[in-house]
């Protein structure tokens, strides 16, 4: 796993898509991620423009106990909630992308509670990360982008 974007983490693996999708919902469940928001890139591309598009979708997740701490320690942080997923296809392969909760915090100039919640955030993301990793590892057809 390596950070390919600066503001983001990044996975590329040899699965399909919807199974990459379903992947991803149980990896976040078992970090202590919500899913709070579901975004159909391609369908709502399709449905508003008419326009063809691989399939997208942005996951908006939460982790209450997190997000309570950082609204405790900021109110302002709200505007920076919730964490953003991807799941895309890249042809044959599915790429999983997660904001990185330190990246997106510099914009609030972090207090140490602030930046300790990132941290926590941005563990629990790498673990989603890691635990779908693990799941393509017996393949043996992880990429890394």
């Amino acid at each position: 796993m390596e950070d390919a974007i600066r503001y983001g983490l990044r996975i590329v693996i040899e699965a399909p898509f919807t199974d990459a999708l379903a992947a991803t919902r149980i990896a976040l469940a078992d970090a202590g991620f919500s899913v709070v928001m579901d975004m159909d890139v391609r369908a709502t591309f399709k449905r508003k423009l008419d326009v063809e598009f691989e399939p997208y979708v942005i996951f908006g997740v939460c982790n209450p106990a997190l997000a309570l701490r950082a609204l405790n320690a900021n109110r302002d942080l709200g505007l920076l909630l919730p964490c953003h997923v991807v799941v895309r296809a890249e042809g044959e392969r599915s790429v999983v992308e997660a904001v990185d909760p330190l990246a997106m915090i510099a914009l609030a100039r972090p207090t140490d509670e602030v930046r300790e919640v990132a941290i926590d955030a941005r563990s629990r993301l790498l673990r989603v990360l890691a635990e779908l990793e693990e799941a393509a590892a017996p393949r043996g057809q992880v990429l890394h982008a």
